[in-house]
């Protein structure tokens, strides 16, 4: 027969049970906002090698602790990222301080010429093909941010800087073969891809002032 005592202290550890359930489902934990690595969903298209690049053709695009932007070493608008990344790889007035725009019989040249490029050179001959000596933008935007950056404002910067190259290969697909990218055949996206290629460096975080 279990005595009242027993009663009341196995009352007690219930109810002290109940509690700890309770304090555990309602309790609300802290979450760091900074990432020590950011996870980007990975790319589809193939990146390409390393190698040297001349300086004008990179693109500095930077995100610092407060989640601000920099583009080229001045604080910018979020919203002006699109706009600047096109022209910077479009280069329209031949400027010497945006992306270098290269011939597609001279590039052709150049990978001909190496016998580790034959993939490359085939794809550059078939822009020559298909869509006469156009000019191929050697740009590539690096992307750096701190590690106290918001993930959702690095991600805001990646999508906009992505629009950027989505929006020159709708506009050269329009203008060689009448639809957007999304609408052409999977030979004819490979010749924009060519054109347009995905070039963007994304550095480990690091501190950024």
């Amino acid at each position: 027969m279990r005595q009242v005592g027993d009663i009341n202290a196995s009352s007690q550890a219930d109810i002290a049970f109940l509690l700890l359930i309770f304090f555990l489902v309602t309790t609300s934990m802290d979450v760091d906002q900074g990432l020590l690595r950011q996870l980007p969903p990975p790319s589809t298209e193939e990146q390409p090698k390393t190698e040297q690049i001349n300086e004008r053709n990179i693109f500095i695009v930077l995100i610092n602790k407060d989640n601000q932007l920099a583009i080229e070493g001045e604080q910018a608008d979020f919203n002006e990222l699109t706009d600047r990344t096109i022209k910077f790889l479009t280069n329209p007035a031949n400027s010497e301080n945006l992306a270098e725009q290269v011939k597609a019989s001279v590039k052709y040249d150049e990978l001909a010429s190496k016998p580790d490029k034959k993939a490359e050179a085939e794809a550059m001959k078939a822009v020559l093909d298909n869509c006469g000596d156009v000019n191929i933008t050697r740009g590539v935007v690096s992307l750096q941010n701190d590690r106290g950056t918001k993930y959702e404002t690095y991600i805001q910067v990646q999508n906009s800087i992505v629009a950027a190259f989505n929006i020159c290969r709708d506009e050269f697909a329009k203008e060689y073969f009448g639809k957007v990218y999304d609408e052409i055949s999977a030979d004819e996206q490979k010749i924009v891809k060519t054109v347009f290629p995905l070039n963007i460096s994304e550095a480990e975080p690091r501190s950024v002032k």
